[in-house]
Parts: structure tokens; C-alpha cells; sequence
């Protein structure tokens, strides 16, 4: 019902105000509407608070009675960090409530309807399910499979370079994509580099966005310990900093590392290189829900090749660097055009003079 809609979408956009702090749990916003009107709302602003739910019908109060809720996701019927949503619905008196998609956490996965259900109350699901599976794409990979979203940022030129041949790389992109990057970095629970790009570029990785607090956790793949002791990601102590290693990594310099407040994680060796594979298990059971790569090359194509990425973000800036330029992948070994790792574009923005284009995995 076009009724459904206008309030479903009030609902996702209360649930997008809490991107980037709701991890490990999901993005999600509730509207309870009495005779047409809203009469409460919230959203889950960060784990361990109160869920969406139960501050739209305590805003709500007396007036929830006979109301509908409108929430973009499946209320949950477990004991977690808060009380089950479904136990204050049901006391609240809520007549109907309409979700936009059952809740993928096996924990819950419609056991949340049928105990609404059961109490009599009237559920609807599936009101802009598409919409609302995107907002929480990665809630809904993390909880499934307890491995972290990969995202891969790549910004270049329009013939796939990332810098000149001599390594420099500033700037390609223009100043509006380069503050939708540090927006990026407050989205995702940690940011994800090789070691090259710490060599070349001494980064900080940090968000520097007027008023967001939140650093993403820093993860530097290095798979023999070369990170400098002076680099300025250590000397900046707001955010935690991994280093995910090998056993062939020297020691002493591990030791060094660590004792300057670097977590290290070592898995076995994949070819003389840190295995990815085991890395994003270990940092799932973490609960670094989502990973934001910025590169270098060498450990996007690396990603590219094991299928490792879920979705692909590339700032395509109006400029040709040449053929002897550093490419945005390098080696794949493809020998067949049908072995090509194949993407389906789903968006194109346009952010200043440059383009986001955001692709996933065909």
C-alpha cells in the first residue's frame, strides 16, 4: 500500500542515522502511527542502547494502543544485550506492525512474526525489502557467515591508474570525493591496507570529519613485519591498530611493534603472503563487522582473486596518467575472457568533478 510506503521510508531514513555506530548490530529505525499520524519514533543508535522499537513506543506512550509500527527490520524475539522488541510491542498493544524484511540472524529469522503473530497482532513483511537489505547488506553478510564485509575503494584515472610511476598518487580525485572517503571511514568498522601504501604513503587512516568521533580500527597487511616504528599511524594512539603478519615476520620487530600498542595477528603463509582467507575469520570473530580496503594494489587484486570482495567503490577522476602509471590491479593471471572476474554495476554518483561508481560481484 502506497500508506505502507511513505512510513516504511520515514523508517529507513531513522535507521540511517545510526550508520557507522550500530555495530555489531544492525541499522534500524521504527515509526508507530496512530489514525495516519505519527505519534513515535527512534532508531538504534549503538549497541547496547535501546532497540528502535522501544523508543519509538515509549515516545509514543498511551497513544501506541491500537497503533502500527513500522520498522525495517524483523523485531527480535532474544534476550541479547537489550529485552526481545517483540515482548514490548505486545505489551504496548500495538494492532499491526509492518516490517520490511525478516531478520537474517538465525537466532531470530521469523521467529520475531510468529511470536507477534501469536499475540494476535496483524504483520506484514516485505514492504521495500530491497531497499532495506541494502542498508544492512552488512549486518546481513556478518551475521550470516561471521565474516567481515569487504569493501574495496579504489580512486584512479579514467585509463585505471592510482599514480605515476614514481608512486605519487596526490591527488587524483578532487577534494569533495576525498571527504566522501573520510566519510567511508566513519561508515565501516575498520580500514585495511598493505604495506606498500604505509611505505609510500606514511597514512594515518583516520576520519578527520568535523564532528565524527569515531576511527575506524587501522589493519595493515604485512607479511614480514616491515611497518616502520616511527610510521604516523602509531604515533596517533585515537583507534586501534593491527598488524596481520606471518610467522616468517621477524620477532623482534613484532616485539617492538606490539609494546608501541600494535595488535598483532599471525596466520600461515599463502605464497610468502598473509592468507586472507584466515584473516577475515579472525577478524570476524572479532566483531569487525565490515572492512573498508584502500589499498594498494597488490592487496585489492589479492582480494579480487580469492573473491573476497563484496562490493566495489571506485572514484574515477577525469584525468589520464599513461601506461607507465601504477595500475588500480595488477596481476590476475586471466588467460580467458570468460574467466574475467565480472562485477554488475548498481549506482553512479557524481561528487565533484570526479564519479563514484559502486559495483558487486556478478
Amino acid at each position: 500500500m502506497e500508506k505502507d510506503v511513505f512510513f516504511m521510508k520515514r523508517a529507513l531514513d531513522l535507521a540511517k542515522m545510526g550508520r557507522g555506530r550500530t555495530s555489531p548490530n544492525p541499522m534500524v529505525g521504527a515509526v508507530v502511527v496512530k489514525d495516519g499520524e505519527i505519534v513515535g519514533e527512534g532508531y538504534h543508535r549503538k549497541a547496547g542502547d535501546p532497540h528502535a522499537e522501544v523508543i519509538a513506543l515509549t515516545t509514543a506512550g498511551e497513544r501506541a494502543r491500537g497503533a502500527e509500527l513500522y520498522v525495517n527490520l524483523e523485531p527480535c524475539c532474544h534476550f541479547g544485550r537489550t529485552p526481545p522488541c517483540t515482548d514490548a510491542i505486545i505489551k504496548a498493544g500495538v494492532k499491526r506492525v509492518v516490517a520490511a524484511m525478516t531478520d537474517p540472524n538465525p537466532m531470530v529469522a521469523g521467529k520475531g512474526v510468529k511470536r507477534l503473530k501469536d499475540a494476535g497482532i496483524e504483520v506484514d513483511v516485505g514492504v521495500m525489502e530491497e531497499e532495506a537489505r541494502k542498508l544492512n547488506e552488512v549486518f546481513i553478510k556478518y551475521i550470516t557467515t561471521k565474516k567481515p564485509f569487504v569493501v574495496a575503494k579504489i580512486a584512479q584515472s579514467i585509463d585505471g591508474k592510482i599514480a605515476l610511476a614514481s608512486g605519487e598518487s596526490r591527488w587524483i580525485t578532487g577534494e569533495p570525493a576525498r571527504v566522501k572517503a573520510h566519510e567511508l571511514r566513519s561508515w565501516y568498522d575498520a580500514v585495511m591496507v598493505g604495506i606498500g601504501t604505509v611505505l609510500a604513503d606514511d597514512p594515518l587512516l583516520t576520519c578527520r570529519l568535523p564532528g565524527k568521533k569515531k576511527n575506524p580500527v587501522r589493519i595493515v597487511v604485512d607479511s614480514n613485519a616491515r611497518m616502520p616504528l616511527n610510521a604516523r599511524m602509531l604515533e596517533c594512539k585515537n583507534g586501534q591498530v593491527i598488524l596481520a603478519t606471518t610467522e616468517k615476520a621477524d620477532s623482534k620487530k613484532v616485539r617492538l611493534l606490539q609494546e608501541k600498542g600494535v595488535e598483532v595477528i599471525k596466520t600461515d603463509a599463502m605464497d610468502g603472503r598473509v592468507n586472507l582467507c584466515k584473516l577475515l575469520e579472525i577478524l570476524g570473530c572479532m566483531e569487525i563487522t565490515s572492512i573498508l580496503v584502500e589499498g594498494g594494489s597488490t592487496l585489492t587484486s589479492s582480494l579480487i582473486k580469492e573473491g573476497l570482495v563484496d562490493k566495489l567503490l571506485i572514484f574515477l577522476a577525469p584525468l589520464v596518467i599513461g601506461g607507465d602509471g601504477i595500475d588500480s590491479v595488477n596481476e590476475l593471471y586471466i588467460d580467458e575472457m570468460s574467466r574475467a572476474v565480472r562485477f554488475k554495476f548498481n549506482s553512479v554518483e557524481l561528487i565533484g568533478k570526479d564519479i563514484l561508481l559502486e559495483a558487486y560481484p556478478d
